[in-house]
């Protein structure tokens, strides 16, 4: 896990960066998170989609997976620019650039079992990577490839199997609070 000092908002940074899977809950809690600490809330992927008009996943598809990662940094640097709370698209730390910038900033990757995964996100047909013969196999698949990346760029660890959003918000707080002790 990531051994950096937190950057604060007043340094000109995110308060927090929630990294994880497709459908682990990054932009629900981080819009929660952002609600409870009034701060703003950005999202890489929203941002992503407002620029082209059309949703990230279609983005994805039009531009290939190299191209949409390489653009992908882009807004990973535009989202933490900012201050607030960051939630970065599942395959941004797949990114050498933006795993540097992590380094910088207090993150919170965001855990969830391929099963509960795939539940949450089964739904819907605006995530290509998770389109595939077999759901569960390939989403595993995914958590093996980039578990190690979410693990190298953390700060803090959540679980958000059997779990609401607010116990994981807690739990968010619950670090940033002994965080801040530490650092009295």
């Amino acid at each position: 896990m990531n051994d950096q000092a937190p950057l604060s908002v007043a340094s000109g940074g995110p308060r927090v960066v929630l990294v994880g899977p497709p459908g682990a809950g990054k932009s629900t809690i981080g819009r929660r998170l952002a609600s409870t600490l009034m701060l703003p809330f950005v999202d890489s992927d929203a941002l992503i989609a407002e620029d082209f008009g059309i949703p990230c996943g279609d983005v994805y598809n039009l531009l290939g997976e190299e191209a949409f990662r390489a653009k992908e940094e882009e807004f990973v640097a535009q989202s933490l620019a900012s201050g607030g709370v960051v939630s970065l698209g599942g395959g941004a730390v797949l990114s050498p650039v933006t795993r540097d910038l992590l380094a910088r900033h207090t993150v919170v990757y965001l855990d969830v079992s391929a099963e509960e995964g795939i539940r949450r996100t089964s739904g819907e047909n605006t995530r290509p990577v998770l389109k595939a013969d077999d759901p569960v196999q390939h989403y595993m698949s995914l958590l093996e490839q980039r578990g190690p990346l979410y693990r190298e760029v953390a700060d803090f660890k959540a679980r958000t199997d059997g779990k609401t959003p607010q116990q994981v918000v807690g739990d968010i707080l619950g670090f940033i609070e002994s965080v801040a002790l530490d650092h009295v």
